[in-house]
């Protein structure tokens, strides 16, 4: 009776999360969340029969469902569709004797609906998160390993400080400036895929009997037949809007215009994705000086030895561990295992830095 409950309780939250999103949305999405609603009230209505009467009174959602309808009410952004994807996909219901095998698969499909709702928003994310954590992070990294590295060499505390702020500034512009350069790069790069706009203008040209078109489809990835017939209906429907209507002087019958248009196929290569290089350059900037400030607070507060390498390297970690959990969350996959790889991969790296400062500083000393 009680897993019963826990289920009626968790199936009436996600009902609620999924209408409380549906009210910040509006066309397809708006009708497919709703939708999803529905669905998770017919998953409550099986666990309401089991339970009868004992499904009063009506039990109460747990903490962390409860959080997801607050956000979802104040936000409706991509986290709460990325929590939603993660908790669909763990659903109790594939080894569950008690719930249907059609909830089952329900809960599954479920997921791949709330995937795909959250796929353009991870997109439009992309780009600026990309840099923003790779920013935080490589701010958080190398400046506790300077931080550190230096300390263990024997440097007293106002060296460390100014070193840790040097860092800070010259890190923070090295990234902008590199952020900027390689996302400008990259978009050179797609843009170089996009069709020759002249080319495009002399598709009317073309001999329709030795329809050269067909190869820039075969170019890109169609078989052979499959690229003639496309690139045949694509001239005639030019042809048909160059002659008027009328048929052409090969004889050819030309239909009127469909919806397909003769237009050289592009390489489906998102720029959006990318983001803009200026964007990409502040966002790494300032996320980098966030990052690399955190280890240089306890030298700029006046702690010193090992209780200022102690705190830098405390705050450091549950930075690591924040944003690692974030990143994990808008993936779908677990915050958890993301956070505690940023955190080993963060204090390896400043391991290394510190042991070679102590060897340094018994050298020197």
């Amino acid at each position: 009776m009680r897993r019963w409950r826990r289920h009626l309780a968790a199936e009436r939250a996600e009902a609620s999360v999924y209408r409380d999103l549906a009210t910040r949305r509006t066309g397809d999405e708006q009708a497919i969340l709703l939708a999803l609603a529905e669905a998770e009230d017919r998953h409550a209505a099986h666990w309401i029969a089991l339970l009868g009467s004992r499904a009063r009174p009506e039990p109460r959602p747990g903490a962390g469902t409860r959080v997801l309808g607050f956000l979802a009410r104040r936000f409706g952004s991509v986290f709460v569709l990325a929590l939603m994807q993660r908790a669909e996909g763990r659903s109790p219901y594939e080894t569950d004797a008690d719930a249907t095998e059609a909830m089952a698969a329900d809960e599954r499909i479920h997921g791949e609906v709330v995937r795909a709702l959250a796929s353009a928003k991870r997109l439009a994310l992309a780009g600026g998160f990309r840099a923003a954590v790779f920013g935080m992070n490589d701010g958080l990294v190398s400046n506790l390993a300077l931080v550190l590295g230096v300390g263990a060499a024997g440097l007293p505390p106002q060296g460390v400080l100014l070193t840790g702020v040097a860092g800070l500034l010259a890190g923070s512009l090295s990234m902008a400036a590199g952020e900027y350069v390689s996302v400008s790069s990259q978009k050179e790069l797609i843009r170089a895929s996009d069709p020759d706009p002249q080319a495009e203008e002399r598709l009317p040209a073309l001999d329709l009997d030795a329809n050269e078109l067909a190869l820039v489809y075969r170019a890109r990835g169609m078989d052979a037949a499959e690229a003639e017939a496309k690139a045949d209906r694509a001239l005639r429907r030019v042809r048909w809007h160059e002659d008027g209507g009328r048929t052409t002087a090969e004889g050819h019958t030309l239909a009127p215009a469909a919806p397909e248009t003769a237009t050289l196929p592009i390489i489906a290569a998102d720029q959006d994705a990318v983001g803009g290089p200026l964007g990409a350059a502040v966002s790494s900037f300032f996320a980098f000086a966030a990052g690399a400030i955190i280890p240089v607070l306890p030298y700029a507060f006046g702690a010193t030895g090992w209780l200022a390498i102690g705190l830098a390297a405390g705050l450091v970690g549950i930075a690591l561990v924040a944003t690692g959990a974030i990143t994990g969350l808008l993936s779908g996959t677990s915050p958890l295992l993301r956070a505690l790889r940023q955190l080993a991969i963060g204090y390896g790296a400043a391991l290394v830095t510190y042991l070679l400062g102590l060897a340094f500083g018994t050298v020197l000393g």
